[in-house]
């Protein structure tokens, strides 16, 4: 604290104003709210009772789900199984309404999987909210920190608290960030995770030593939490079905069902489904139907009434992952105030490192694909924050996803233009009842709502009010940090492998290491790996299936999360995970290879395998001379004899010569030619460059050569046919290979030179 009242002495004026300002206001809400508590908590209720019901129920079979939902009437029927939906599933079980659930594909296989893994009350929210006297925003924050504790408290195995550095460059910036953070741990209150905390430079660079150290005043460390969110969602359906929700994936809804009520009254009253595993298709009879698709919000209300106006506004984000050495292996980063005004989050996560996301408006797909515009975007925002040391290469990324925002306009208010900041719920005429926008860490929160609106509307008789505050989800009964000990003693698993396992399945870790096979080593005793590098063991894929993974990607996507840390590591096990299921759901050979076929193309399509891989080689028709001249301007680049060209290589080169060039440069000029964008220019690329160069030289003096009767569309269409790459002959790359001289110098050494 003294380092930190020495600092602000420097301070501008300004900056102590502001700071003063946000402190003020903070009170001022504070006081305005004493007394006027945020509604979270609906009750109370007998947690070890209804622990006794669920905590080790059986789950029902697949067979024994479509029975239900081809007999049963429901109290409610939940469209949607992500986390909202599946939030909406256990609240409305867990008070005794009958309750099912159907989703397209499976659990968290749109944007609840694929989001940056935080549990956060939204820090730059109670910011809008100080500066603006917001008073919507400020309970928007509270609710949020409110259900970010009772996450992690009902999940302790996969939701944890998590320290996230927001490094200052600035003086000023020293009071102005620790006034807004202090007041962040102000709106928690008891339900705050950790104390924030500011670190003077040399202990920020020791906790986090790949910041870039140039101005460098400081540091500030605030908690937020981080989870699992795919184990999260598929946690909270298998809460469901073991609470006694009849929950399916891979169900679509074709059709929304109405019926008159006794007064008359066309409503909703279920809706008819379609087995996608299948085909077969039957209906659904509900007295409520709750409509939570996320982006898919308006395709459910359109097809109830066609009539209806489109609320849902899509706004894709993409996030990249990285090699676990970029980052501190528990410490996360945030820039605040990225080029285009963006917050990038820099988190280490399942032992790598992700970095996100983009803000960009989209289209509603099945398939959500990450671009390679994006990736660069947020390799270069990253690139700002990190030391010149830490060579930022595309070729490190890992994997790369882009997941889909329902960000939505209020139906219920006057500007239905304006995006909600929270969530919202509209009843229809005919009673389907739609739940939008929000976030992660609310979800419980917006269940609440939910079917207490259902409630009220469809005259459900519950037993109880919402029992979900402190519910604790599947895996956490008997779970504790040490569980894991007792999986590597009990069963000889490796350690990582047993600490992986209980992270993930919390107390029914002991029923995936029943699962798992003998190594036929003298350690570890069972678990034999689906990939080297990562603790995932085959005894999990078994798992999975009883847990309703009906696909291969299920297992590779969100069973476990390989695809989601190393799209190529998943890809070398599909084949391995592929052969288990077809074991246990009795798969022909056919069906095996068309779940190879479907994960690859899921692998290309939405997890950025081969993204980077660049233009596809065209014939090179250089004489054998040409190729001795190229090949020795390579080794000149590649003096280390790799058999490639680094950023590295190009840096020695020109500060060799003398040439001045940033960092940012010599990205760029490596990215012109790196095809494969693994940050290496191999000889294949080295020469591909040199072709296209010599073409477009050929063409230029062709032009000068002509008339000028020679139309520029025909120039233009010569140069692009044979530039098919996109590749021009001004590219800078080649602009360094032409400066090299063709004869290789020859040392002293090699002389005879010297003394």
């Amino acid at each position: 604290m003294e380092k930190l009242r020495l600092l602000a002495r420097k301070v501008p004026k300004t900056g102590v104003v502001v700071a003063g300002a946000a402190g003020g206001v903070t009170y001022f809400l504070y006081s305005y709210f004493k007394g006027q508590k945020v509604h979270l908590d609906s009750g109370s209720f007998a947690v070890d009772g209804l622990k006794q019901k669920y905590a080790w129920a059986p789950l029902p079979s697949r067979a024994q789900l479509v029975e239900s939902l081809k007999k049963d009437e429901f109290d409610v029927l939940v469209i949607g199984g992500g986390a909202t939906g599946c939030g909406v599933a256990v609240d409305a079980v867990s008070r005794g309404l009958k309750t099912a659930l159907v989703e397209k594909y499976d659990y968290g296989s749109g944007t609840s999987s694929r989001s940056t893994k935080l549990i956060h009350g939204g820090v730059r929210y109670l910011e809008k909210a100080i500066f603006n006297l917001d008073i919507e925003q400020y309970r928007m924050v509270k609710e949020a920190l409110a259900e970010r504790a009772n996450l992690i408290d009902i999940a302790p195995h996969l939701a944890y608290p998590f320290p996230i550095m927001l490094p200052i460059y600035k003086y000023w910036q020293i009071p102005y960030f620790w006034a807004g953070i202090k007041a962040y741990d102000f709106v928690a209150g008891k339900q705050n995770l950790k104390s924030s905390y500011y670190l003077g430079r040399k202990k920020a660079l020791e906790i986090f030593p790949m910041l870039k150290k140039d101005k460098l005043r400081g540091a500030l460390v605030y908690y937020d939490g981080q989870h699992d969110d795919a184990r999260m969602n598929v946690s909270l359906a298998i809460t469901a079905a073991r609470l006694g929700s009849t929950i399916m994936n891979y169900v679509e809804v074709v059709e929304i069902l109405k019926s008159p009520d006794s007064q008359g009254k066309e409503v909703v009253s279920g809706a008819k489904v379609r087995d996608r595993m299948t085909g077969e298709e039957w209906e659904v009879k509900a007295k409520c139907v709750v409509n939570a698709t996320g982006p898919y919000t308006d395709r459910i209300r359109t097809m109830a009434n066609p009539g209806e106006r489109k609320i849902c506004q899509p706004s894709q984000g993409v996030h990249v992952v990285l090699p676990d050495y970029y980052s501190p292996t528990s410490m996360g980063l945030l820039d605040p105030a990225t080029s285009d005004g963006r917050i990038i989050f820099f988190l280490p996560w399942q032992k790598v490192t992700i970095a996100g996301t983009t803000d960009e408006a989209c289209d509603v797909t099945d398939y959500p694909s990450p671009t390679e515009k994006e990736i660069q975007f947020i390799l270069s925002e990253i690139r700002h924050y990190l030391d010149p040391d830490v060579e930022i290469r595309r070729g490190d990324v890992l994997s790369a996803w882009c997941g889909i925002r329902p960000l939505v306009s209020d139906p219920n208010k006057v500007d239905t233009q304006s995006i909600a900041r929270n969530h919202i719920i509209e009843v229809t005429k005919d009673n389907l009842i739609t739940i939008a926008g929000g976030k992660w860490t609310t979800y419980r929160h917006m269940a609440e709502e939910t079917i207490d609106r259902a409630v009220s509307v469809c005259n459900l008789e519950p037993k109880t009010k919402s029992r979900t505050k402190g519910l604790l989800l599947d895996g956490a009964h008997g779970y504790t940090p040490t569980f894991f000990i007792r999986l590597v003693q009990d069963f000889g698993l490796e350690n990582d492998v047993a600490q992986h396992l209980a992270s993930t399945y919390g107390d029914k870790a002991f029923k995936v290491a029943k699962l798992a096979a003998l190594t036929g080593k003298r350690w570890p005793v069972v678990g034999k790996r689906l990939h080297e590098e990562f603790p995932y063991i085959e005894a999990e894929v078994r798992y999975a299936v009883k847990e309703y993974a009906c696909r291969a990607i299920d297992v590779l996507a969100r069973r476990t999360r390989l695809t989601f840390c190393n799209v190529h590591a998943a890809e070398e096990a599909l084949p391995r995970i592929v052969e288990i299921m077809a074991e246990e759901l009795k798969w022909d050979k056919k069906k095996q290879k068309e779940e190879i076929e479907h994960a690859r193309t899921f692998l290309k399509r939405e997890m950025g395998l081969d993204l980077g891989t660049g233009s596809k080689n065209v014939p090179i028709n250089f004489t054998k001379d040409e190729i001795n001249v190229y090949v020795k301007r390579f080794k000149t680049l590649d003096h280390d004899h790799k058999g490639y060209i680094t950023v590295n290589d190009l840096r020695k080169y020109f500060k060799k010569i003398g040439e001045r060039v940033t960092e940012d440069q010599l990205h760029d000029i490596l990215n012109e030619v790196d095809l494969n964008k693994n940050a290496q220019v191999d000889l294949g690329e080295f020469l591909q460059l040199m072709y296209y160069i010599n073409i477009a030289v050929s063409l230029n003096d062709h032009w000068e050569s002509q008339s000028d009767d020679l139309g520029e569309h025909k120039k233009r269409h010569m140069l692009m046919s044979a530039l098919k790459s996109g590749h021009v002959a001004n590219s800078r790359f080649g602009q360094v290979t032409q400066m090299m001289p063709d004869r290789e110098k020859i040392t002293v050494e090699r002389s005879g030179g010297g003394v």
